[in-house]
């Protein structure tokens, strides 16, 4: 045998320290999609490789890539709300470009549905910092089964939200003390220039997919969300399907009375072949006679008896590729009352205005259409990692009120309101640092919004205002500390608004009193900011704090109509501008959910309504709203569980505009802004096979602030709201896999009460009871 020399001895050693040097620091790429159970993607996953701090986050479809990975065996995990912690080991090669695939577990049923839209794109409920609300489509059934009211689910299921009207508007069923800006699939229902109140009850439940209600002032979605705002985001086809349905028919009616009978149909069909996929619905319903729970008719006045309803829906799509889709929605909703009943007048506080047989002066009342069209193109890597969402989308609406004998002669008016618009939103991710990374969103939106408000006679008493809104804006959120979410942007409002040259309404005979005025154009720029924070690594404490700001025109409407100067440059005409702080925090301590949060917003020049004359005006002066919520869930056992939420709200103005709201002359803000106090309780039992209960509690509490005036009457929203009960339930019974019978039972213990508007609006018509006991009772079969 040869000996080996020293020097060829130290030239291999060389080689393999060379080598293994080498390969410690080579470099690799690793390509993965993150995924639940069933296959679908999960976006905005946390990505992290374990002892190098390389992070990412997925994207819209699942999917993330980590550059400068050291090869070799690497832990990688994956975390989001909703899904247990994932930790796996995975070899890194230099070129390998293979996609890895991570499956994620749900920690449990219904924990998944975590994604909403807060910021104009999907991220994690936990790492949101603002208070959301969202509904799911089990939880809207639920509700529906015992009313199909959107204004009754909404103020069942969301804290801070008043109580609902009993009638077709939702006129003081405000957010957190202000208005609210209500959307379907982001296309604006509210109608900011001349407020309708028609735009919660603006489409039907059975095309919603889930509701997101993102609580306190925001600017994301533009004008008029001073309390937040409320999207209705409509159903898509089943994925699992080529042809399916689902057909409904049932009954409803007052278990007290007569002719208070009534019917409803829906039928759903979608599927989805190849590339394209479609849903088609078609609802109609029919109600009878609404009675008390002593069996009188309710007041017809903006009443929801013996009103006939339609919603036509229509959802095409078509993915050119697995990141690239076009769809086309389009959404028709229609109620209108026809009633055999006149009102009667009652007495406040003692009896009820009811409806009494008569004939109905005018033309009926109620919303002809409400057409929603929305066009939209996605791109999940349009260019480079920028994903693309691009929409257009079209309005317009139509709504009749009841006659009205607040100006001279008397009368009906109605509102309409045709909105056009186009919004490009991008989203970027990018990594500040190896362990910072960056979601950038940013965007334009353009809206066209003409509206007015004339008599049924021809009269014109608000003109047409025809308002462009340009807004770009910015939204960036990034994970440090690898659990503290923080979030900031800006948006940047430049509006105007033309109005023509009108007449005033007279206030007497041959047009005494009607004041000519010369209209112009209105200009309005505002830059509005939010920035929040929200740490989210213990489940049993997960905290957030928030800034947020909104912009919204002022209802230059009312302004309009009540005009006593005869040039718009002399009427007062600014905008507000809301400034919403909020802390909260969420906990998951076992079987127990429980979050709460405390707000307080403030805003320079307010809109305090107030009646003067027998003309309602908006007090113009510095205000400020604060409140708190608590929600609780607990699994008691395997079939039961028990949950609900309080809300507190109170709001003051600052009179004379000295800084101080406990001076001598400023006021607490009436009752149509501020609603009482409200809770509600639910019980679940599933414990019997294929049955499955529901009983709902809500009690309104007190809210009595103010005194009456010199001639003993109560001024509009100034009536004393006392505290009622209400028990509500839903029951449902799977008789085969396809069949379903479903019952619901409105104010299950038949207990007269007044809502909350009956009683702060104080007055004699309309001082009108709610629903006695109401039956809703469907079957439905599914194919």
């Amino acid at each position: 045998m040869k000996h080996l020399s020293i020097p060829f001895l130290f030239a291999a050693f060389l080689t393999l320290f060379s080598t293994s040097l080498f390969a410690q620091t080579e470099k690799g790429t690793l390509n993965g999609k993150v995924v639940d159970s069933v296959g679908n993607s999960i976006p905005f996953a946390n990505i992290q490789v374990k002892k190098h701090n390389l992070k990412t986050t997925s994207d819209k479809g699942g999917f993330f890539k980590l550059s400068a990975v050291p090869v070799g065996n690497q832990v990688l995990r994956i975390s989001i709300t909703g899904f247990d912690q994932l930790e796996k080991s995975i070899v890194v090669a230099v070129n390998d470009t293979a996609t890895v695939t991570f499956v994620m577990k749900e920690q449990s049923e219904g924990l998944n549905d975590v994604i909403v839209s807060a910021s104009r794109r999907p991220e994690s409920l936990s790492q949101t910092p603002s208070s959301v609300t969202v509904l799911t489509a089990k939880e809207l059934s639920t509700q529906s089964t015992i009313s199909p009211n959107l204004a009754n689910i909404l103020s069942y299921s969301v804290p801070g939200l008043g109580f609902s009207t009993n009638q077709t508007g939702n006129s003081g069923q405000t957010l957190r003390g202000r208005n609210v800006l209500v959307l379907i699939d982001g296309i604006p229902q509210s109608t900011p220039l001349r407020a309708g109140g028609r735009d919660i009850r603006s489409i039907d439940p059975s095309v919603i997919e889930r509701v997101e209600v993102i609580k306190g002032a925001t600017a994301i979605y533009g004008n008029g969300a001073e309390g937040g705002l409320i999207n209705y985001i409509t159903k898509k086809a089943d994925k699992g399907k080529s042809f399916g349905g689902y057909s409904q028919a049932g009954i409803t009616g007052n278990l007290k009375g007569d002719s208070t009978l009534g019917y409803r149909f829906s039928q759903q069909l979608y599927g989805k072949a190849d590339k394209f996929d479609y849903l088609v619905s078609g609802m109609f319903e029919k109600t009878g006679v609404y009675r008390d729970a002593d069996g009188l008719v309710i007041s017809p006045e903006y009443g929801l008896g013996e009103t006939k309803s339609y919603n036509g829906f229509v959802k095409l799509g078509y993915n050119f590729t697995a990141k690239q889709r076009l769809q086309v929605m389009y959404n028709y909703f229609s109620s209108r009352q026809h009633s055999k009943y006149t009102t009667k007048d009652g007495v406040y506080g003692q009896s009820p205005a009811i409806g009494i047989y008569g004939a109905r002066l005018g033309v009926d009342e109620g919303t002809r259409f409400n057409h929603n069209a929305n066009l939209q193109y996605t791109n999940q890597q349009i260019f480079g990692k920028t994903d693309l969402t691009a929409n257009l989308y079209y309005q317009d609406f139509y709504t009749i009120y009841s006659n009205s004998a607040s100006f001279f002669g008397g009368g009906q008016s109605a509102i309409t309101s045709t909105k056009k618009g186009a919004r490009v939103n991008l989203n970027t991710p990018f990594n500040l640092s190896a362990s910072v990374p960056v979601q950038l969103n940013y965007g334009l939106d353009l809206m066209n919004d003409k509206t007015a408000q004339s008599l049924t006679d021809g009269r014109l008493w608000v003109p047409d205002m025809n308002m462009v809104n340009f807004a770009p804006y910015l939204q960036a959120s990034t994970t440090v500390f690898n659990d503290l979410t923080i979030k900031g942007g800006l948006r940047v409002e430049n509006i105007n608004i033309d109005v023509d040259d009108f007449n005033t309404l007279a206030t007497g005979a041959n047009g005494a009193g009607s004041i000519a005025v010369q209209g112009g154009k209105l200009n309005y720029n505002a830059l509005v900011f939010n920035a929040g924070a929200r740490y989210s690594k213990f489940k049993f404490f997960n905290p957030f704090i928030s800034y947020a700001q909104s912009f919204s025109v002022f209802e230059l409407g009312r302004v309009l109509r009540a005009a006593k100067s005869n040039t718009l440059s002399q009427l007062e005409t600014k905008p507000i501008i809301v400034n919403n702080y909020e802390a909260g925090f969420s906990s998951a301590i076992g079987k127990l959910n429980f979050s709460a949060a405390y707000y307080y917003s403030t805003s320079k020049l307010g809109a305090n309504l107030l009646e003067v004359n027998g003309t309602y005006i908006s007090q113009r002066i510095p205000e400020r709203v604060y409140g708190f919520e608590l929600q609780a869930d607990y699994q008691v056992l395997r079939d039961l569980s028990i949950g609900g939420n309080y809300a507190q709200v109170e709001g003051k103005g600052d009179v004379d505009d000295d800084g101080n709201f406990n001076g001598d002359k400023d006021v607490y803000l009436n009752t149509t802004r501020i609603p009482p106090s409200k809770t509600t309780v639910y019980l679940k039992y599933t414990g019997i096979k294929n049955l499955s209960l529901d009983v709902n509690w809500m009690r309104v509490g007190n809210r009595d602030r103010f005194k009456t005036n010199a001639a003993g009457k109560y001024l509009i929203g100034e009536g004393p709201v006392k505290a009622f009960n209400l028990f509500n339930l839903a029951a449902a019974y799977q008789i085969t896999q396809p069949l379903r019978l479903s019952l619901g039972v409105e104010n299950l213990l038949n207990k007269v009460y007044y809502p909350a508007i009956s009683q702060f609006y104080g007055s004699n018509v309309n001082y009108v009871r709610g629903n006695g006991r109401r039956f809703n009772l469907a079957l439905g079969y599914a194919f």
